[in-house]
């Protein structure tokens, strides 16, 4: 059977992307790095095997165990880990989440800790969503403000998005609050490729360099 764990043994991580390109299934979007050529592997094998829903709600509850417990992160990457710790924390990540994913996601955590690759597990775990959400229709809409917003305000931003036309047809926005204390204030939008820097950051760097260029 064609399973992730199958693909990562044989090939490597390094080699998948030739061997990814040989399969019927291709994934909605391309993903770069380590953490995402793992994340496309787990997705080409639950879409294989018709269990990319059931994968998708386990590793959706490993996101939440993985912002849950702060100390878990750090664990998980440890170096110091051998092969017995390694598949004793595989073990214990499975007993603390739904069963739906099954074989799949068993066969897949394992082969993270025999590559010694647990560290990428929450970025995994991010491109893999990212993945399911593509696969969905569903594109990100990354607000990016210095603080929280509250919910009336995300709304009425997505209610924008989506009537601006940024959309292609056929797709929905799913949008994210990203809190960077950096840009000071304002917004920063992100839809696919397209930015529309709105913080305040962006605009004390365009006032520095129109004084500069002033002098």
């Amino acid at each position: 059977m064609f399973s992730a764990r199958n693909v990562l043994r044989r090939t490597g991580v390094p080699s998948f992307r030739t061997y990814a390109t040989q399969q019927t299934v291709k994934p909605p979007v391309a993903l770069f790095g380590v953490d995402g050529t793992y994340a496309t592997a787990l997705y080409t094998a639950a879409k294989k095997t018709s269990q990319l829903d059931a994968v998708a709600k386990t590793f959706t509850a490993l996101g939440q165990l993985l912002q849950k417990d702060a100390k878990l992160g750090p664990v998980i990457a440890s170096p110091t880990l051998n092969a017995a710790d390694k598949q004793a924390v595989v073990h214990e990540l499975l007993k603390n989440l739904p069963k739906d994913g099954g074989k799949e996601v068993k066969n897949f955590l394992e082969v993270l800790a025999e590559n010694n690759r647990l560290g990428v597990l929450p970025s995994v775990v991010e491109k893999f969503d990212q993945l399911v959400r593509a696969d969905k229709g569903e594109v990100e809409i990354v607000v990016t403000s210095a603080v929280p917003l509250d919910q009336k305000l995300l709304q009425r931003i997505d209610a924008a998005v989506g009537s601006s036309g940024v959309l292609a047809a056929g797709k929905k926005g799913k949008i994210i609050n990203r809190v960077q204390s950096d840009i000071k204030g304002g917004l920063i939008v992100e839809v696919g490729d397209r930015t529309i820097d709105l913080s305040i950051s962006n605009k004390i760097a365009k006032l520095n360099k129109l004084l500069s260029d002033s002098l």
